[in-house]
């Protein structure tokens, strides 16, 4: 019969738990510590980076004046008070944003001076309390203020620190407000002198974006992300389940040096992994699993620690364990991964 909780406990036997500074997988904070600060503030990106973090990954959209900020979407209601600042109230818009209808305040109708204004506030306050103690502290951050920190955080510790950007909705910020996300980049990064030998990824879930960076970046190492389920905003007829079959990986590796896959497309519910890695290393593609989060309600059942769906205890250390020995080169992480001391 067919036992799962017997197969993980003899995979989690076989991997070891630690994470110790210094692994050979990377760890990117995902949105920073997340699980400890409102998620892209500079306060939530310096704590990965005092946890150990390999790579702090900020989610990029533009503001009117055409400055990137970190913002996991470009509606704004969900990670800052805008909805509550009634000098914005006429701001409001109701935008059809990869297919799907949103109503909100979005960062491209607001220029960097307005957006600072605005305080920002943690996303998932049910399941995140503490974090929403510290809900109006910080301002939305530019991408400079980011390589700022960064830079500065170098030279505290004397360690790189990577960065692993997302460009998110490109396709819709091209297509429907004219502003092109590649190109700012490209621009950002040549005025803060971000060369491609720098410890930097860029991601995006759209297929365009990677190639004409591919073509125009100058070697940054760009990553393909996919998901169970849907396709590209920029490729309707294509699957991200197509995109993972062996010749599909051989097409992504054209453009991309790497993959970020669901962890779900990574390991099998039991904890065994699937052909994933295999089939993109075949292709010569790493592949970078998202995303650990330590709070039980986003573990698979076999790892939680009691019933509080807000309690932690180590299962997000075990499953990036089993990770590990998967093969994956790297994985997001809400929480501190490295360090901690889980048996």
């Amino acid at each position: 019969m067919f036992k799962p909780r017997l197969i993980l406990a003899a995979l989690l036997a076989a991997a070891s738990p630690a994470l110790a500074q210094g692994d050979d997988m990377l760890i990117i904070a995902h949105r920073g510590a997340s699980a400890e600060r409102p998620e892209h503030t500079l306060a939530a990106y310096e704590r990965a980076i005092d946890q150990g973090a390999d790579y702090i990954e900020p989610d990029l959209v533009a503001t009117k004046d055409l400055v990137l900020v970190a913002r996991h979407e470009n509606e704004l209601s969900g990670t800052t008070d805008v909805a509550r600042r009634e000098e914005f109230e006429d701001r409001r818009r109701e935008k059809t944003i990869d297919g799907r209808l949103v109503a909100g305040w979005f960062a491209e109708d607001f220029t960097l001076a307005e957006l600072r204004t605005l305080r920002v506030k943690e996303r998932v306050p049910s399941l995140r309390p503490a974090n929403a103690r510290f809900d109006g502290l910080w301002q939305v951050p530019t991408l400079t203020d980011i390589v700022a920190l960064v830079r500065a955080k170098e030279a505290e510790t004397g360690r790189r620190i990577g960065l692993y950007p997302e460009l998110k909705h490109p396709n819709f910020l091209l297509q429907s407000e004219d502003i092109d996300l590649v190109d700012l980049l490209l621009r950002e990064f040549g005025a803060l002198g971000i060369k491609p030998e720098d410890p930097v990824f860029i991601q995006s879930f759209e297929i365009a974006p990677l190639q004409r960076l591919k073509q125009r970046g100058g070697g940054f190492r760009l990553v393909q992300l996919i998901e169970p389920l849907g396709g590209p905003a920029d490729e309707p007829s294509m699957r991200y389940a197509e995109m993972v079959t062996p010749t599909g990986l051989a097409e992504v590796a054209k453009y991309a040096d790497a993959v970020g896959a669901h962890i779900g497309m990574v390991l099998a519910p039991e904890g065994t992994p699937t052909s994933l890695v295999t089939d993109a290393k075949a292709a010569g593609l790493d592949v970078h699993a998202w995303t650990i989060r330590p709070e039980n309600d986003f573990l698979p059942a076999m790892l939680r620690t009691g019933d509080d769906p807000r309690g932690k205890g180590c299962g997000d250390v075990k499953l990036a364990a089993l990770l590990k020995a998967a093969g994956v080169a790297g994985v997001f992480s809400d929480g501190p991964l490295k360090g901690r001391n889980c048996p």
